[in-house]
């Protein structure tokens, strides 16, 4: 474990943490307002979850040779994570369009 510093493996374990808890949090915003394009976004956070876990795991081994597919498999759920969390955020933008919205008449000035 000599390839990350103190410091960095705090930044490091704590942004995998957070990131969990960001997801639990989406999901329960969606239960709540109980729109399932949320929980779209949550379960779309889970790609950039397993590429954040590769990093760490293959800092924990000293960035061996032999774990080397897993740089393969975090740049790919980067890849992956990037055009979910596009498509989640897509689908809630969308999800705020009403389907019944009134074009706004300009207003006259009365003179």
């Amino acid at each position: 474990m000599h390839a990350l510093s103190v410091p960095t493996w705090i930044i490091h374990v704590s942004s995998v943490i957070e990131w969990i808890v960001a997801i639990w949090l989406i999901w329960t915003y969606g239960e709540l307002t109980n729109n399932r394009n949320w929980w779209g976004l949550s379960l779309a956070m889970l790609p950039a979850l397993v590429s954040a876990m590769c990093a760490c795991t293959w800092h924990y081994f000293d960035n061996a040779e032999s774990l080397e597919w897993l740089v393969t498999l975090q740049a790919t759920m980067t890849l992956v994570g990037n055009f979910t969390l596009w498509a989640a955020a897509y689908l809630i933008w969308r999800s705020t369009k009403s389907v019944n919205t009134v074009e706004p008449k300009p207003i006259k000035s009365e003179q």
